[in-house]
């Protein structure tokens, strides 16, 4: 029996339309998958090893089965100051850090984030670094040095403290001859100050402290600092610094890897970049205060920092870039392109922005109205 034509033409469409449904699916389902190797530069417990990983997550759920990217602990692969050697040789596909960790292969590279940056917040510093020329100078360094990486900064960070000490500090001459941790350009300013300064890894400080082979250290925020054993060896903690007051971090990728991606994904990692940074910051407010608390129970005291500790920082960075200015042209480069962003943008914030302290304290203040 043979077919009449419209009923062959519409078993041929049938057909066709199966044999493409048989093609299609297993390119979608047997779709290989790309993984990227990343290590951050934090301990598996510290709140910013969970900051690398949320923004791996990002990644993974919306690239489904075609990117994954697995971010290991510091020390996994290298230690912490090995990362960007590593990101750019490919023994590592990336990793999460921050720039002032590479300060020792550029002094210009710890403007990111080290010193008061003109006034600018970490907020602040980011919106230099993406519309204000900053990205573009830190593609300079990287390519001067060599480093085949691509750099995504991202997360502003809360203001750091100035650090947890054994007996808290009411003047700037009680700083001559402590031994201090930080790292960066802070080095400077506080060896500038009379300290005698170690810059340790995160992981390094807690046990250092404890042995007296420091007197004092910062490393970053409440969150961490709790999580990483600080008031078991201090119970005084000194807020307020202008040491790294705009710090930010970094998201590294080596470059290679990054340019083999199709564009889709590029694009998943830009966008998931600006998410996480987003996220970031929101969750850090949750963390932060509320570990705040915690460690006021644990019977940690906090003081302010004494105005005259901080004019004194801010005369000893004065010193400080001056100093590397003449050493290194880059440094005058970046610091130059910081200062003309922050003088227009500071203006703004500063005559737009109200006290939020003044209505803190009308409702939770000594003369609040209690209701």
């Amino acid at each position: 029996m043979t077919e009449n034509k419209p009923t062959r033409r519409r078993n041929l469409l049938k057909g066709a339309a199966v044999a493409a449904g048989a093609m299609s699916a297993p390119m979608v389902s047997m779709a290989q998958t790309t993984s990227l190797r990343f290590q951050s530069t934090w301990p598996a417990k510290d709140i910013f090893h969970e900051y690398a990983q949320d923004f791996a997550k990002k990644v993974n759920d919306m690239a489904g089965n075609r990117l994954k990217i697995e971010v290991l602990p510091s020390g996994s692969v290298v230690p912490a100051f090995q990362l960007l050697d590593a990101v750019a040789k490919g023994t590592l596909d990336g990793g999460h850090g921050v720039v002032a960790y590479w300060y020792g292969k550029n002094s210009a590279l710890a403007l990111w984030g080290s010193g008061p940056g003109f006034g600018m917040d970490a907020n602040t510093v980011l919106a230099w670094h993406n519309y204000g020329g900053g990205k573009a100078l830190l593609e300079e360094i990287y390519k001067g040095l060599n480093m085949d990486v691509v750099s995504y900064l991202y997360g502003p960070m809360p203001t750091q403290p100035l650090g947890w000490f054994k007996k808290p500090v009411a003047k700037a001459e009680e700083i001559k001859g402590l031994k201090f941790r930080t790292v960066g350009l802070a080095v400077d300013v506080f060896t500038d100050m009379g300290a005698a300064v170690n810059p340790l890894p995160g992981g390094e400080i807690v046990p250092a402290l404890d042995r007296g082979l420091i007197d004092a250290a910062e490393f970053n925020n409440a969150s961490s600092d709790r999580v990483l054993g600080f008031p078991d060896v201090a119970k005084n903690c000194m807020l307020q610094s202008f040491h790294q007051s705009g710090e930010q971090f970094e998201i590294l990728f080596n470059k290679g890897k990054l340019n083999a991606l199709p564009s889709e994904l590029k694009a998943i990692i830009d966008y998931a970049v600006q998410a996480a940074s987003a996220d970031m910051s929101w969750k850090a407010v949750e963390r932060n205060s509320a570990d705040y608390v915690e460690l006021k129970k644990a019977g940690v005291k906090f003081y302010k920092t004494p105005d005259a500790i901080l004019r004194a920082q801010l005369a000893s960075w004065d010193k400080t870039i001056a100093k590397k200015s003449e050493e290194n042209p880059m440094f005058k480069k970046v610091l130059d392109s910081q200062k003309t962003f922050a003088q227009r943008a500071l203006q703004w914030q500063n005559d737009y922005s109200v006290d939020f302290k003044m209505a803190y304290n009308h409702y939770f203040g000594a003369q609040a109205k209690k209701t």
